[in-house]
């Protein structure tokens, strides 16, 4: 299965997961059972707004099944939703814990958004 996680940087599968999903620096994309993993630059974290959205559908063209963050904001949750991904909630840790969490079935699904969303840059 194809997820993504939010990732404060590119150090592959120990980098450590950002809690932020539209500002988030990058997002691991992988493979859950190879842990196969390609690294994307958010391009969307340093717009003055819309960076939720903007993430999302980069997300979605990712064409991934789940997303691992530590919140979403009402429109990436709305959007994500929208596309069919399911949203997990991890508070810290690395990639590769929060993935075998999630292969494990012990993560929170989001079921609505987890902040308030933000305007402007950070």
């Amino acid at each position: 299965m194809k997820i993504a996680v939010t990732a404060k940087q590119n150090k592959g599968i120990d980098s450590e997961v950002d809690p932020r999903f539209g500002r988030a620096n990058y997002f691991a994309v992988l493979d859950t059972k190879s842990m196969e993993i390609d690294f994307i630059q958010n391009t969307a974290a340093e717009t003055s707004s819309g960076a939720g959205v903007m993430a999302a559908q980069l997300i979605a063209d990712q064409k991934v099944s789940a997303v691992i963050s530590g919140s979403f904001g009402p429109k990436a949750f709305n959007t994500l939703n929208t596309a069919g991904i399911k949203l997990y909630s991890s508070k810290g840790s690395t990639i590769k814990e929060v993935v075998e969490q999630y292969n494990k079935g012990i993560l929170e699904q989001v079921t609505a958004a987890s902040n308030s969303g933000h305007i402007g840059i950070r």
